[in-house]
C-alpha cells in the first residue's frame, strides 16, 4: 500500500466514524425527545386512567410505543410482553397492533454497537504504523539494516562498463574469481581478502567498480552508505551492522558495499564523548563482525572513501580491509576509453578526434567526462544538429572547466581593450618561454569570474614538472600583469591579475619550501603540515629561526620578481606580435592556437564568414567617451 492509499484509508475511516457518531447522537436526541417513558406497571396505571390513545407492541425488541390522548409519544421497555399486554389494551378498549418481527434487527444493533470500536482500533493501528514509518525504517525497526540488495537482474553492471581504471580492475578480478570458484583458492590453503578498500577522489568510479564486481560474479550486492548506520540513539548503528551481516550470511556468496565509510570509520577517541559515542559503538560492532566470519563464507566487503587519512587504523589491519586499491584520476589513455564508453549509442560526427579531446581534459574524472559528453549532446540539440561535432565538445569543455559564457556582461571599450592586451601578454610570453605548453586558444569572452583566458594544450599527462617548466609557468602567469603595466601605465593597472599573482605565489612558495628548488635554501622542506603552507612562527614554522624565515620570504619574492621581469622583457622584445595579437582578439574575440601561429608568423588574419564565432561582440559594450591612446607607458622601477 503506497502513501496515497494510506491517506485515503485514514480519511475514509475518519469520515465513517464521524457519520456513525452523528447517527448515534441523532438517535440519542430522538430518545431524549420522548418525554413519556413507562415501566409496565406504570403503563397499566396510565391505560387505566384513559390517557392512551393507541399503541403498538414489538415483541422482538420488548418495546411498546404509541401516543397519548394529548398526542404525545410514549414508550415502555419491558420484558413482560405476553398476553397480558394485549389483554390490558382489550380491557380498556385501547386500539393496538403488533409490529412485524425483522430478523436483521439484532445484527444491525450489534453492528451499530461494534462499528465505533472497530473504527477506533483501525485508526489506532494506522496511526501506530504511520509513527513507525512503515517497513524496515519504522520507529520500532531502528535496528534493522538499511542496506539495499541489488540482484543480478537489477541494473547489472560489468567491467565492460568501467573504463580508465585498469589497475583497479585487475585487483578486483581476483575477487570475482573467488566468488565464482572459491574452491580454486581454498584447496591450496589460500584465504581471499575479506575486505577491499577503494581509495580515490570523487567521481573516479569507486561505486561503479564495486557494482561491476557483483555483476561479473552474478551474486547479490548489498549497498549502504556509512551515514546510514549512525542515528541519534546509542546502539542503533551497532544493531544495524549485526542485521546487515545476518542478511549477508543468508544470501552468501554476496558483496557488501559501504560507500563513504569515513562517515562511520573515523578515528576513535576523538572529541569529548570518549568511547560511548554512537558512531564509535557502530565502528566497534563493524570491526567485530568483520572478524566474525571466514573468507570461505563467500562474503566480500568492499568500501569506498576519498579520505583514507581519517580512517581508524583498526579498519586497515590485515584480516579486515587488508587490501587497499587506488582509483586515481584516469590518464590520457583512460580518458579516451571513458569517452568512448559514454559516446556509445550517440550520433558522433565522423571527424571527431577522441584522442584530441582526451588530451585537452587533464585532471578530469570519469564523472566529469560523462558530464562533458552530456553537455556536448545538449549543445548539439540546442543548435538543431543531427550529430555531435568537435565544436560542441570544445564549447562543452570550456563550460565544464570555466563556466558558461557571460555574453550579457556589460563591458566598456577600455575594459575590453584591457582584457585583450592582458590575454595577449599571457600568450606571447608563453610562446617565447622554453618549457611552456602549446597554446590551445585565447579568448576575451567572459566565463565564470574570468573576463578572458588563454588555454594551453598539454601533449601528455605530466606527473612531475622540471624547474624550467615551473619558471615558464610563472612567467606566463605574470605576462598579463606585465602587459597592463606596459600598455596602460602603472596607474592604470587593474585587479584582473589577482588569480595570476596567487598562482605564481603558490608555485614559488612550493619551490622554496617543499621541492628544494632554491639554491639559497637548499633541499630542505619547511612546509607546515598542519597549515598546508609556510607560515613563520606557526606550527612547524615556530622551529624556524627569524633569519631562515626572512631568507625563505626573500627567495619567494625573488622567484616572483624574476618571473615578472622576464615577462616584461619578452613583451618589449615582441611588442609587434603582442599588439597584433591583441588587436586580433578585439576583432575576433577567440583565436585558436593554429590561428595565432599563422597570425604571428605570416601576419595573416583568420577568414571567417559572417555570423561565425567571434564575428559578433563578446559582450554588450557600454558607451564610453573616446579617449586618446594610452601608449606604451613604462612601469616605475
Amino acid at each position: 500500500m503506497n502513501m496515497n492509499m494510506k491517506n485515503l484509508a485514514v480519511w475514509a475511516l475518519i469520515i465513517t466514524m464521524f457519520l456513525v457518531m452523528v447517527q448515534v447522537s441523532s438517535t440519542s436526541m430522538n430518545a431524549a425527545s420522548a418525554p413519556n417513558e413507562y415501566t409496565f406497571t406504570e403503563l397499566e396505571e396510565v391505560v387505566a386512567s384513559g390517557q392512551i390513545a393507541e399503541a403498538e407492541i414489538n415483541e422482538a425488541e420488548g418495546l411498546i410505543t404509541g401516543t397519548t390522548t394529548d398526542e404525545k409519544p410514549f414508550k415502555a421497555n419491558t420484558s413482560r410482553i405476553d398476553d397480558r399486554a394485549g389483554a390490558l389494551f382489550d380491557e380498556y378498549n385501547v386500539p393496538y397492533e403488533y409490529s412485524e418481527v425483522k430478523g436483521t434487527s439484532t445484527w444491525a444493533t450489534v453492528l451499530i454497537n461494534i462499528l465505533p470500536l472497530l473504527l477506533i482500533v483501525g485508526i489506532s493501528i494506522l496511526i501506530f504504523r504511520s509513527i513507525q514509518g512503515g517497513g524496515r525504517g519504522g520507529a520500532m525497526s531502528f535496528g534493522k539494516s538499511r542496506a539495499k540488495m541489488l540482484t543480478e537482474n537489477t541494473k547489472r553492471v560489468t567491467f565492460a562498463d568501467v573504463a580508465g581504471v585498469e589497475s583497479a580492475k585487475e585487483d578486483l578480478k581476483e575477487v570475482v574469481e573467488f566468488l565464482e570458484d572459491p574452491s580454486r583458492f581454498t584447496r591450496l590453503g589460500a584465504k581471499i581478502p575479506t575486505g577491499a578498500l577503494l581509495i580515490g577522489p570523487p567521481g573516479t568510479g569507486k561505486t561503479l567498480l564495486a557494482r561491476a564486481v557483483a555483476g561479473e560474479a552474478g551474486v547479490p550486492f548489498f549497498t549502504i552508505s556509512g551515514s546510514d548506520f549512525v542515528e541519534m540513539f546509542v546502539g542503533v548503528g551497532a544493531s544495524r551492522v549485526r542485521d546487515m551481516f545476518a542478511d549477508a550470511r543468508k544470501n552468501a556468496p554476496c558483496i557488501i558495499f559501504i560507500d563513504e565509510i569515513d562517515a562511520v570509520g573515523r578515528h576513535r577517541g576523538v572529541g569529548t564523548s570518549g568511547g560511548h559515542e554512537e558512531r564509535e559503538q557502530t565502528l566497534n560492532q563493524l570491526l567485530v563482525e568483520m572478524d566474525g566470519f571466514e573468507g570461505d563464507e563467500g562474503i566480500i566487503i568492499i568500501a569506498a572513501t576519498n579520505r583514507p587519512d581519517v580512517l581508524d587504523k583498526a579498519l586497515l589491519r590485515p584480516g579486515r580491509f587488508d587490501r587497499q586499491i587506488e582509483v586515481p584520476y584516469p590518464d590520457i589513455q583512460g580518458r579516451e576509453k571513458i569517452l568512448e564508453v559514454h559516446m556509445k549509442g550517440k550520433p558522433i560526427a565522423a571527424e571527431l578526434d577522441v584522442k584530441y579531446i582526451a588530451r585537452g581534459t587533464p585532471g578530469f574524472s570519469g564523472a566529469d567526462l560523462m558530464n562533458l559528453v552530456n553537455e556536448a549532446a545538449l549543445l548539439s540539440a540546442r543548435r538543431n544538429k543531427l550529430k555531435i561535432t568537435m565544436r560542441e565538445f570544445e564549447d562543452a569543455r570550456d563550460k565544464v572547466m570555466m563556466g558558461a559564457e557571460r555574453r550579457s556582461l556589460a563591458m566598456s571599450d577600455e575594459e575590453k581593450e584591457m582584457t585583450a592586451y592582458h590575454e595577449a601578454g599571457h600568450a606571447i610570453v608563453g610562446l617565447n618561454m622554453p618549457g611552456s605548453l602549446p597554446i590551445h586558444k585565447a579568448t576575451i569572452i567572459p566565463r565564470g569570474r574570468a573576463l578572458g583566458m588563454v588555454q594551453y594544450m598539454p601533449e601528455r599527462d605530466q606527473i612531475s614538472q622540471s624547474r624550467q617548466e615551473m619558471i615558464a609557468r610563472m612567467a606566463m602567469a605574470m605576462g598579463g600583469r606585465a602587459a597592463e603595466e606596459l600598455h596602460f601605465g602603472h596607474d592604470k593597472v587593474t585587479s584582473g591579475a589577482s588569480s595570476d599573482i596567487e598562482q605564481v605565489t603558490r608555485i614559488a612558495t612550493a619551490m622554496v619550501t617543499e621541492w628544494g628548488l632554491s639554491d639559497a635554501i637548499g633541499p630542505i622542506a619547511y612546509k607546515d603540515t598542519d597549515q598546508q603552507s609556510f607560515h613563520p612562527g606557526i606550527g612547524r614554522g615556530s622551529a624556524i629561526s627569524p633569519e631562515t624565515a626572512t631568507l625563505i620570504e626573500s627567495e619567494i619574492k625573488r622567484f616572483i620578481t624574476e618571473a615578472h621581469d622576464t615577462a616584461v622583457k619578452i613583451l618589449k622584445k615582441k611588442k609587434k606580435d603582442w599588439v597584433a595579437l591583441a588587436e586580433a582578439l578585439l576583432e575576433y574575440e577567440t583565436l585558436s592556437g593554429d590561428e595565432i601561429t599563422v597570425l604571428l608568423s605570416d601576419g595573416i588574419k583568420p577568414k571567417r564568414p559572417d555570423g561565425a564565432r567571434g564575428s559578433k561582440p563578446a559582450v554588450a559594450a557600454v558607451p564610453t567617451t573616446k579617449k586618446k591612446p594610452l601608449g606604451d607607458a613604462q612601469p616605475e622601477a
